[in-house]
């Protein structure tokens, strides 16, 4: 290990704290260690420099030996980092103790069973358990070409954008992001994308009929999400030909090792990211309530 991932915590004590500003070097040592798995835990520390009331919840640290070994995000998302069975089992311990507050438990698939085995007697059931989930990467050119029409949306293109992330998420996650009242917080979070470049699609006649996202980027990595295709549209190559774009337009321009990570029974997604060029990376799994 170097010495870049030992940073101490100062006047630390063993066991778990919550993080706070003051060891965010030492977070961002750990997260160091493997900045292409942790990149959404990445992007938060540094988006919200660990300050609760950016972070909409609490960052978990577990220390052995004065120095951190583990840390989870706990916020709308529980992910663990680097998660070791003693620090798991306490990171369960206190979100038993607070009650459920995430509607995702996401990560590498051994550390999200760990901490599922220590909350599922407490919680409520999930609504969807996906155990198998291949991570992906690709840190070079894509292997074929992009689509040329693939390019960055623009805010003026919000009622053009909107419905396509509306379609994406409710076919992959099974409900509407505006049930329950939740169309504004999506719509906000939908321009939040565009305004960072961070949305990519082709728009033909006023509708989209390819797009994808970066939903966290740090300087080495980011994380593509919302990869979808218009239903009528499907077969055509526009998955194949539009994920090259944005990998090439990620890598120029966001981060130069791009990740997504994919349901193992979508073998039609999976063959696309296999010719663009992704390679595995290892395995995540997703708890949704």
């Amino acid at each position: 290990m170097s010495e870049a991932t030992e940073a101490p915590l100062v006047g630390a004590h063993d066991g778990l704290r919550v993080l706070g500003p003051s060891d965010l070097p030492a977070l961002q040592a750990l997260l160091a260690q493997d900045p292409i798995t942790h990149v959404f835990a990445d992007y938060r520390a540094r988006l919200t420099r660990l300050e609760p009331r950016w972070l909409g919840g609490e960052m978990w640290g577990w220390v052995e030996g004065g120095r951190l070994v583990s840390a989870c995000h706990a916020a709308a998302n529980l992910v663990p980092v680097n998660g070791t069975p003693a620090a798991l089992e306490a990171f369960a311990a206190r979100a038993r103790s607070r009650g459920r507050r995430c509607s995702t438990i996401v990560g590498p698939r051994d550390e999200v069973a760990i901490l599922w085995s220590h909350l599922r007697s407490a919680w409520s059931p999930p609504r969807e358990v996906r155990w198998e989930q291949p991570h992906l990467t690709i840190s070079g050119p894509p292997a074929v070409a992009g689509d040329p029409a693939v390019r960055r949306t623009r805010p003026e293109e919000i009622d053009v954008v909107y419905p396509a992330c509306v379609a994406m998420y409710t076919e992959e996650v099974g409900v509407s992001p505006e049930s329950g009242g939740g169309g504004d917080l999506y719509r906000a979070r939908v321009n939040q994308l565009i305004s960072r470049g961070w949305s990519f699609a082709r728009v033909e006649d006023g509708r989209v009929v390819f797009k994808a996202e970066v939903a966290a980027a740090t300087p080495h990595a980011c994380q593509v999400q919302g990869v979808w295709v218009a239903p009528d549209r499907r077969g055509e190559g526009l998955a194949v030909a539009g994920m090259a774009a944005v990998v090439a337009l990620a890598r120029a321009e966001v981060a130069p090792t791009v990740s997504l990570y994919v349901n193992a029974h979508n073998t039609v997604a999976r063959r696309a990211y296999e010719r663009v060029g992704f390679g595995p990376a290892g395995v995540f799994a997703t708890i949704m309530f």
